[in-house]
């Protein structure tokens, strides 16, 4: 009885000591699983920071790309507005220079008109006060005043080359009187009355009007016709003034 007794405690005591170590190492176990849970859990964490550090590094890259790029942008920028402020400058400098040309221009141009042959007066000095009037005026640009004294000059210049008839007041002594010119380039003006009795031809030495004889009040009126293109040109008899030769 006494070593059935002691081999029974000694089974139990066996069994207690294999279900403590069975207990203990499912505990192990237990605590293993945790501790691969939280290792697992830290991997994924790291992954996802090594992740987030990736992309961070990729838009990192991408933004250092792109200011380097708005940086070359705003260098550009600063050259083209450098470049800008220098032309606007040239301009300025050049209307200081070219107004007071114009201006000269137009000056000359008024000295030549009130020492030419006084033809087409009004015209011509309607002309030149809407010039003048021009230059005062901030609506209208440098190049289309260069544009308008330039055009002014050409029509100046035409007169020299083309012969016109023209219906216009003659003042001189006595009542004004409407009479037909005729402008043969700008080496001969005339004129002759409505009536066709009297004529003559202006005298640039002396400033004076000239007047003309029977015959050549005849040549005059014909050449009249001939500007008009009233009949074909032939040739005219009519005095004019040789130039003046300058020593």
């Amino acid at each position: 009885m006494l070593l059935a007794s002691l081999l029974f405690s000694a089974s139990a005591a066996a069994q207690r000591a294999v279900d403590q170590a069975l207990q203990e190492q499912l505990s192990a176990q237990q605590q293993g699983a945790q501790v691969q849970k939280r290792i697992d859990k830290l991997d994924d964490q790291t992954q996802a920071m090594l992740d987030e550090y990736r992309n961070g590094a990729v838009r990192l890259e991408d933004l250092s790309a792109y200011v380097a790029q708005m940086a070359r942008l705003v260098d550009d920028q600063k050259a083209e507005m450098h470049r800008k402020e220098t032309q606007m400058r040239d301009i300025v400098e050049m209307q200081q220079q070219i107004v007071p040309f114009l201006q000269r221009m137009i000056d000359v141009l008024d000295e030549f008109v009130s020492l030419d042959t006084p033809f087409l007066l009004d015209e011509r000095l309607q002309r030149l006060q809407q010039l003048k009037q021009m230059m005062h005026r901030s609506d209208v640009s440098v190049t289309e005043k260069y544009r308008r004294i330039m055009e002014a000059y050409r029509v100046e210049a035409e007169y020299g080359h083309n012969l016109e008839s023209y219906q216009g007041t003659l003042n001189g002594e006595g009542e004004p009187r409407s009479v037909e010119f005729l402008r043969l380039g700008r080496v001969g003006l005339y004129y002759l009355t409505l009536k066709g009795d009297e004529g003559g031809f202006w005298l640039p030495s002396e400033q004076k009007w000239i007047a003309l004889d029977a015959a050549q009040l005849d040549s005059l009126e014909k050449a009249i016709r001939v500007a008009k293109k009233q009949t074909p040109p032939d040739l005219l008899m009519l005095p004019v003034v040789a130039p003046e030769v300058k020593p």
